[in-house]
């Protein structure tokens, strides 16, 4: 018979399957996203239109097809299948993400008036110099809100994950309700209500300490 502690203990090694994909797009799709920004307000137009019509169809499709086209496309296109089922879960987050954080930082920096950048060069600034002793700074501090947004929703979009059987939590807690035992279903929010309010308190506190700025 299956006790509260052998259930809690499976639900938290399928948990360690979301913390490792959590961790991992973090890892990737942050100066991914940066790229991908850099490639959206370029000057040269084709790059540009290239990287708006990629981030569009990114931002206007959902994730969980994303997976399957991931996971499938190449079988179909190449006859190479990716035999990692967690990799192709972790290259749609990457890209995803990617997309979503580019508009966060994209947004940053339009957000701040050309006078600051007119106001560096009147005090005889390079660009290298605005943009990292005055711009960088100011941007940090806008993005953050939205980026901890991001973050806390990715936390819970890795339960996506076990569309394509990736074993995380929501599949370990399935096979418990195969055998007739539910509640564990409903136990896996605990997992996710702590770990999304220990981020809050860590965004929180960044928060507190970029507060150099207002208005």
């Amino acid at each position: 018979m299956d006790s509260f502690v052998n259930i809690s203990m499976e639900l938290l090694k399928g948990f360690c399957e979301n913390l490792k994909l959590f961790s991992l797009t973090l890892l990737f799709s942050v100066p991914a996203g940066l790229l991908v920004m850099f490639c959206s307000i370029s000057k040269f137009k084709p790059l540009k239109w290239l990287s708006k019509t990629f981030v569009w169809i990114i931002r206007g499709t959902p994730l969980m097809l994303q997976l399957f086209v991931v996971l499938y496309v190449p079988v179909l296109l190449f006859n190479t299948p990716i035999k990692v089922r967690f990799t192709a879960a972790l290259i749609a987050f990457v890209i995803n993400y990617a997309c979503y954080f580019s508009e966060i930082y994209r947004g940053g920096i339009e957000s701040i008036s050309k006078g600051q950048y007119e106001a560096g060069q009147v005090l005889g600034m390079t660009k290298p110099q605005i943009f990292f002793k005055v711009i960088l700074l100011q941007v940090v501090k806008r993005i953050v809100p939205p980026m901890s947004n991001e973050v806390i929703t990715l936390v819970k979009d890795t339960s996506l994950a076990r569309v394509i059987a990736v074993a995380e939590i929501i599949m370990a807690a399935d096979r418990f309700s195969a055998r007739g035992i539910i509640w564990p279903l409903f136990y896996t929010g605990a997992f996710f209500l702590i770990f999304n309010g220990l981020l809050t308190v860590i965004f929180n506190k960044i928060e507190k300490k970029l507060d150099y700025f207002r208005g």
